[in-house]
Order: structure tokens, then sequence, then C-alpha cells
């Protein structure tokens, strides 16, 4: 995983999977295995999928890179806590997968949370195939 402020702003975790790397095949096989995560997390709540490509592409000036293939976000939320109305701000939370032709980006902002940051970092390692 490789963590970096994107446009200077966000605190963004990222890994780049090689295709080679990791038993999935698709966008959907790694959305499905991060939903499984989440359902099986009792602090977790599942929200939506939401199918970024299709809605990028149905805009009138929609852009989209021409090396990506797919992209999704899996929404969901870790609400163990909600001590004021600006915890509201960074939630709920969103890990993003999309495909280029050799692999695959996996992309979530950071967790405000250090526990559930390192449970979303821990569910991204595991998409790398075990030598």
């Amino acid at each position: 995983m490789q963590y970096t402020l994107f446009m200077d702003k966000y605190p963004t975790y990222h890994l780049d999977l090689l295709k080679t790397d990791t038993h999935f095949d698709s966008v959907d096989a790694i959305i499905d295995f991060f939903h499984d995560k989440v359902e099986k997390d009792s602090r977790a709540c599942h929200i939506a999928i939401f199918d970024h490509y299709a809605h990028t592409r149905s805009l009138p000036d929609g852009e989209i890179a021409e090396n990506i293939l797919a992209a999704k976000h899996l929404v969901f939320c870790f609400g163990l806590k909600l001590p004021n109305p600006l915890a509201m701000a960074p939630r709920p939370r969103s890990i993003g997968v999309c495909e280029l032709d050799d692999r695959f980006v996996i992309t979530f902002l950071e967790a405000p949370n250090p526990a559930m940051n390192a449970t979303m970092e821990a569910w991204t390692e595991e998409l790398v195939k075990a030598e």
C-alpha cells in the first residue's frame, strides 16, 4: 500500500495490483470480496455499490482516462461513534476499484479512526496472491 496526498490535500491509500499478482479477474470480483468483508464485520454497514465508470460515461461531458476499463466504489460505514455533527464529514467510507489493462488500482481515503484504516489496509492486502 502506498500513502499519498491526492491533489496535495486528500490523504489517500492505494494499491497498484498487477493482474498476475492476484486471483481476482475483474472489478466486480474485487468489489464482491470487499462487500463480503463489510458484511462479516459487525462494525461495518454496507450502503451501496456505485458504478463510477457507467455514471461518468453517461454524462454528455463525462471524461474517463483511456486506460481505465472499469471503475466502481463500495460504499459502507464504520459508524462506531457519533460524538458530534462534524463526525459526519468523513463518513461514509468508500473503497474504489479501477481496472486498467494490466492491473487493478484499489484506493480509499484515510479513515479518521486508525483501527478502521488498518482494517481497510488489511482487507486490501488480502487481494495479493500468496507466493
